[in-house]
């Protein structure tokens, strides 16, 4: 599996401490062995799928699109507090 990411990802992960890289390495593993794992979204975000998961005893949330079988674009990671709103000013 080809996972690609976005440079806001990217931004987001460096400033994740071990334990919660830890913690987001388990979810993209999870991911990228069953893409219909997360959830579709519809309207301004179609095509875009969330995926919920623990990162300590914080909620977040994943946001990926299944480009292809063989290839995932990871497009943003944070807690659920505005992550839609900043999503969709990304996905635009």
């Amino acid at each position: 599996m080809r996972i690609l990411v976005t440079p806001t990802f990217e931004r987001t992960v460096k400033k994740l401490h071990q334990q919660q890289k830890t913690a987001l390495d388990e979810a993209v593993r999870t991911i990228a062995s069953h893409p219909e794992t997360g959830e579709a979204k519809a309207g301004d975000l179609v095509g875009v799928q969330v995926y919920k998961f623990r990162m300590g005893s914080l909620l977040c949330l994943l946001a990926y699109r299944v480009l292809d079988e063989n290839t995932l674009k990871l497009l943003m990671v944070g807690p659920h507090e505005n992550f839609y709103r900043d999503l969709k000013r990304l996905d635009s």
